[in-house]
């Protein structure tokens, strides 16, 4: 068996590959992150690997090896994600003192591989890979209208002592508008007003058409999900899109541990003591942290849950409760509508 470690960047990717004891049995690679990275890798393990099983274990870094996974998976080979800071344990626990490289790094990345064999693997939802684009670009027009309407707001208050009402609905620009117009302004000062207002606009608008197009593509998807009180369509969205195919959770436990929701243990002399995990996927927490708020306020049963264990854990510790039970109803949710999808998702046992 054959792992290649990949180290992944912008302009170039570094590989290393070991064998099943973790011995480099090659000098590392360093190449181009172009068009014929996959020809080129797949040429250079052929003749490193000579027919043996080959695994590639790319950090996790998905923005800069999202298509080189898909490239190697759609090749026939298996694909693990390995966590940053696993790779990080890995390179401290086999590197000389204070060693930081590429190579080290990539070659840190396939020892991380061979000892944790439950690593996550890369799989291709054609649709879900469609919904990641939408979200991550609504994620990014959002906070573009928010760094927009804080200045708006920042320079209204300056030259007018006025602080505008709700600038992302049509109510609060419509306002606003009105009150540019009748305002005292030099002529500096209204053009910079009125162009901030008109991008602030548009970025409504833009916004608004993706999430329409983000609800067409979701409903079919999560049915289930949706049902679930606190989660909206751009809700159901950004768990899609940074879950994937929830089979690869094969549990709620495992999922919990992902989003940062599961307890930290850190007792010792039989003293049972948890902390609150600050790791995990923090786009999936925030999500949990909207829907436990929405829940607190529409939801009978959350309210019961809360009012059970504030006494003792208090508003936060009793929240944490609450998004923790959350994980296990969308986990089985997502399963549901997971058993109802029809289109076809690349796995390495269908690919090879």
């Amino acid at each position: 068996m054959v792992t290649v470690g990949i180290d992944p960047h912008k302009h170039v990717h570094v590989a290393v590959a070991v064998d099943a004891d973790g011995r480099r049995i090659s000098r590392p690679l360093t190449i181009k992150n172009d068009a014929a990275l996959i020809g080129v890798l797949l040429k250079w393990i052929r003749s490193i690997a000579d027919g043996t099983p080959v695994t590639w274990a790319i950090e996790d870094g998905r923005g800069f090896a999202r298509s080189l996974a898909d490239g190697l998976l759609l090749a026939g080979h298996e694909v693990v994600w390995v966590p940053t800071r696993l790779m990080a344990a890995h390179r401290k626990l086999h590197a000389a003192t204070g060693s930081k490289s590429d190579p080290v790094d990539a070659a840190a990345v396939a020892h991380a591989a061979i000892a944790t064999p439950g690593l996550d693997r890369h799989r291709i939802d054609e649709r879900v890979r469609e919904l990641r684009v939408l979200v991550d670009l609504r994620a990014d027009l959002v906070r573009r209208r928010t760094m927009v309407i804080n200045q708006v707001k920042a320079y209204t208050h300056l030259w007018l002592d006025h602080t505008p009402g709700d600038l992302t609905r049509k109510p609060g620009m419509t306002a606003l508008t009105r009150f540019l117009e009748d305002s005292d302004l030099g002529p500096h000062v209204r053009r910079v007003l009125t162009e901030m207002t008109g991008e602030t606009a548009d970025l409504n608008q833009r916004i608004r058409s993706l999430e329409f197009t983000i609800r067409e593509l979701v409903e079919p998807l999560a049915p289930a999900l949706l049902e679930i009180t606190g989660i909206s369509h751009v809700s159901a969205a950004v768990l899609l899109a940074e879950i994937g195919d929830i089979t690869r959770f094969s549990s709620s436990a495992k999922l919990a541990r992902y989003t940062g929701c599961a307890p930290i243990p850190v007792y010792s002399s039989d003293k049972e003591r948890y902390r609150l995990h600050r790791g995990g996927n923090r786009r999936l927490n925030s999500v949990l942290y909207t829907t436990a708020i929405v829940q607190q306020r529409f939801h009978p049963g959350a309210r019961d849950l809360l009012a059970r264990h504030t006494p003792t854990k208090g508003a936060r510790g009793a929240r944490r409760v609450l998004k923790r039970h959350l994980i296990d109803v969308i986990h089985r949710a997502m399963v549901r509508d997971r058993a109802s999808w029809q289109h076809h998702i690349t796995q390495h046992q269908l690919a090879a």
